[in-house]
């Protein structure tokens, strides 16, 4: 049985209570006078990213390792410090990991990429559904009054001086689906700044150059599959004003680790004498831990957590489409974006504070109401974009890399709720999906596309935020850094690149100001579609401003599932959710029969751990998954045996169907 805050302060030490609150002050940057013993995290304005540097101070300072699932916003200080009372006594709930993070033994050797990694290097591939060549994040900022004589030098020493400080900014990501890190004396191994000087350029000149650079930049991003996973740019431009362009790639960076590169970085940049404080590991010896998560009692129970929900999952909302995501090649994603001044974000996060609910859980409501209008119906999958670090060593939450993890949120509103009660649905529903993390999304996703029998992404809708993040790093962005000036974040351009998401949304903070952003696949929606919906988003936060905007009535569709006509009784069109697999001829089962059909039926045996033995066999249906597919084929092209594409081979994922491709692309008769 769980303790409940009305126990804890009668179970737990006076001492170790005051060293849980201690650690919520630094966390949350004010007074332990501050932190009472009975206040819950959250109405002290900590949030679930907060959790993560909390229960890594935890550890630090108390020799406790928490899972995150263990530091849920609703606890109170008195409540954790009597779950860590009972930890310590071996009687309590607590689940904390038994995985050690020490450095590995040899620092360039292969380490294995993360789940989310995996998605996206299999998106990378070109065979899947929304593929792109490249997923990246690319961004350009301002700068004032720069020193045009040092910024290039400061800027490359900085570059230099980090890459060497955080070693996954010489990563490199293998063939086989695995990542290693250059050694420093590896030419290719630094980032190298290039610097496009327009001082004496006329504004048609800058404009069309800076135009040219986006979107050479949005469209080409960097692939650390054939070289740096970082490209960054500088352009000088007149008046002493520059432009910072940096694109990197989803494969290595993730959103909490660009606030920590761009705050180290201009740390560096401003001071050739700056020194970051040292690092016991890097991301490699975190993802090295990680293999032994399924072997753990904990991974397992929240597999068996998962598991036993998937069937009754809903499809994803059914948003009206122009085109069928499959027959389409995107380049880029669209974006529309907005911003909520300060003084109305701050008056909307106090109003959270007062219904007991994080700014996120408030988003993912005034979200999901905007998608059930869009899509005609109530029910629906949503996947989620979460930090996951779990608490392994103190030094976790300053690493830059690829940490984040998806996870799926099955989504059912009531029928006419009152805004507070739908905000308070959202933060129950992601707070115990994510009580499950240790199975990201991508596991999740990859088992119900082997029941639902389909290739197709499973939940293409997207909602992320990083709201807290400055918080949970102590600190944001600087607004000078020496050579740079000032750094000028509200002129910034951006464009995100995520392989198999139609839509994504995005919130998150600059200079105290909440940021709007809708990414997606123009080629797939209309226009007046999307900006319909992301007005109704607007519209609620805008709403949540003030008192009567909580207790506001939602006008929600009547459907709960995804109806059969549209709202004038039509026939429903095209919508975005998960058909049934298409028809294919099948293979006439049987033995295989020569020597290709042999082969391709060996090597599945020995990478899927069990026997081979009919030609009809689907990889899918066998165990496989999209990257043990992309590792596949490129062992098949490795050996000689057949350069086949994943889009060729996903039409036809058995023996057979490899096989007979196989000899197409070698020229030879079946």
């Amino acid at each position: 049985m769980t303790t409940t805050p009305a126990t804890a302060a009668a179970t737990a030490p006076a001492a170790l209570v005051d060293a849980v609150r201690a650690v919520w002050a630094d966390v949350l940057e004010t007074d332990v006078a501050a932190v009472p013993a009975d206040a819950p995290f959250l109405s002290l304005g900590g949030d679930s990213v907060l959790t993560v540097r909390m229960a890594a101070l935890i550890r630090k300072r108390l020799g406790i390792a928490l899972a995150l699932s263990d530091v849920r916003v609703e606890h109170t200080a008195a409540h954790l410090a009597a779950l860590i009372h009972e930890r310590s006594a071996g009687t309590g709930p607590l689940r904390p990991l038994p995985l050690e993070l020490n450095q590995r033994e040899d620092p360039q050797a292969p380490f294995p990429l993360l789940p989310l990694q995996q998605g996206y290097f299999v998106g990378q591939q070109g065979g899947w559904e929304l593929s792109y060549r490249s997923a990246h994040h690319y961004v350009d900022i301002g700068l004032l009054d720069i020193d045009p004589d040092e910024i290039g030098e400061a800027l490359q020493d900085a570059l230099e001086r980090l890459a060497e400080h955080q070693s996954v900014l010489r990563a490199r990501v293998l063939p086989d689906g695995r990542q290693k890190i250059l050694p420093l004396d590896d030419p290719e191994a630094m980032p190298r700044l290039r610097v496009t000087d327009l001082t004496e350029a006329d504004g048609s000149v800058v404009a069309s150059r800076l135009d040219a650079i986006r979107r050479e930049m949005s469209a080409e991003g960097p692939d650390p599959t054939r070289g740096c996973g970082l490209d960054m740019r500088l352009t000088l431009l007149p008046g002493g004003k520059a432009r910072l362009h940096s694109s990197t790639s989803l494969l290595i960076i993730d959103g909490w680790s660009s606030g920590v590169f761009y705050r180290d970085l201009f740390a560096l940049a401003a001071d050739y004498n700056a020194v970051l404080a040292p690092l016991e590991i890097d991301f490699g010896d975190y993802a090295a831990a990680l293999e032994g998560l399924p072997d753990t009692e904990q991974w397992r129970a929240d597999r068996a957590w998962w598991w036993g929900r998937l069937d009754d999952f809903p499809l994803p909302p059914a948003l009206p489409l122009t085109a069928d995501p499959a027959e389409v090649r995107p380049t880029l994603m669209g974006t529309r974006q907005t911003v909520l001044d300060a003084g109305r974000w701050a008056a909307v996060r106090e109003q959270c504070a007062r219904h007991g609910v994080t700014p996120s859980a408030a988003m993912f409501a005034a979200f999901s109401a905007a998608l059930a209008r869009a899509c005609g119906h109530r029910r629906f999958l949503l996947n989620t974009l979460q930090l996951n670090r779990l608490p392994l060593h103190p030094d976790v939450p300053r690493l830059v890399g690829a940490f984040s993890s998806t996870v799926l949120i099955p989504v059912e509103l009531p029928e006419s709720p009152v805004f507070a009660d739908l905000a308070a649905r959202a933060q129950r529903d992601v707070s115990d999906a994510l009580a499950h993390n240790l199975v990201t999304g991508v596991e999740v996703s990859r088992e119900l596309g082997r029941r639902r029998d389909t290739r197709r992404p499973v939940a293409p809708v997207v909602f992320q935020s990083t709201l807290g993040v400055d918080a949970a790093l102590g600190s944001e962005v600087p607004r000078s850094a020496g050579p740079l000036g000032t750094i000028d974040l509200r002129s910034h351009h951006q464009q995100l690149r995520t392989p198999q998401v139609a839509l994504e949304v995005r919130l998150f903070e600059l200079r105290d100001e909440l940021v709007v952003v809708f990414s997606l696949v123009e080629e797939i929606f209309a226009a007046q579609d999307v900006d319909r919906m992301f007005n109704d988003v607007m519209a609620t936060v805008e709403s949540l401003v003030d008192a009567d905007g909580w207790s506001a009535r939602v006008v929600l569709p009547h459907a709960l599932d995804v109806p059969e006509e549209d709202a004038e009784g039509r026939p429903a069109g095209r919508r975005l959710s998960v058909p049934p697999p298409s028809a294919q001829a099948a293979d006439e089962p049987g033995a295989p029969r020569d020597d290709t059909e042999r082969e391709i039926a060996r090597r599945w045996a020995a990478l899927l751990g069990r026997a081979v033995d009919d030609r009809a066999a689907d990889f899918f249906g066998l165990g496989g998954d999209s990257l043990l597919a992309v590792r596949m084929l490129a062992t098949l092209v490795r050996d000689g045996v057949a350069q086949v594409t994943p889009r060729r081979f996903l039409e036809r994922p058995t023996v057979a169907g490899l096989a007979a491709a196989a000899r197409a692309a070698a020229g030879e008769r079946p």
